[in-house]
């Protein structure tokens, strides 16, 4: 049952890319620029996620210890995430949500095989199997094919 609930999650999750894309590109339009609606995109998702901090940890009864992680951890994923939704909002107007969807898997799933090989920032290390190279080439020919018939 807790692996269908993750599955779930993650599909869950995935729906949320391909909403959030059409959404913050009509926005880059209403505002006039594409890296206005993902500042603003970022600043409505940091005071959600300020306001779950908050909640969260008194609920749990911790107190965060924000010394303990190096100062590029505050910076890395941040910047990331801004560079991600700065590009779709630019590239779902210019391919389509399908076809950027299938791109965005395709990146995501070559990086985490690179990611799992080495066993990057502790993750358990995983071999690159035919199986997993197989279906980076379907993914890769699906979105070929989304973008091209």
């Amino acid at each position: 049952m807790t692996t269908l609930l993750w599955s779930l999650m993650g599909i869950l999750a995935g729906a949320f890319v391909a909403l959030q894309a059409p959404i913050n590109a009509q926005l880059g339009r209403d505002l006039g620029s594409p890296v206005a609606a993902a500042g603003v995109s970022f600043f409505a998702g940091a005071v959600v996620l300020g306001l779950a901090t908050i909640f969260f940890a008194r609920l749990q009864g911790i107190s965060l210890n924000f010394r303990a992680p190096p100062p590029w951890l505050f910076i890395a994923g941040g910047v990331l995430g801004a560079a991600f939704v700065t590009n779709n909002v630019i590239l779902v107007q210019k391919v389509g949500a399908a076809t950027l969807i299938a791109l965005l898997m395709t990146g995501q799933l070559l990086a985490g095989l690179l990611m799992d090989r080495i066993g990057f920032m502790g993750l358990a290390v995983r071999e690159i199997t035919a199986g997993r190279i197989a279906g980076v080439f379907l993914l890769m020919a699906g979105a070929l094919m989304i973008r091209l018939y």
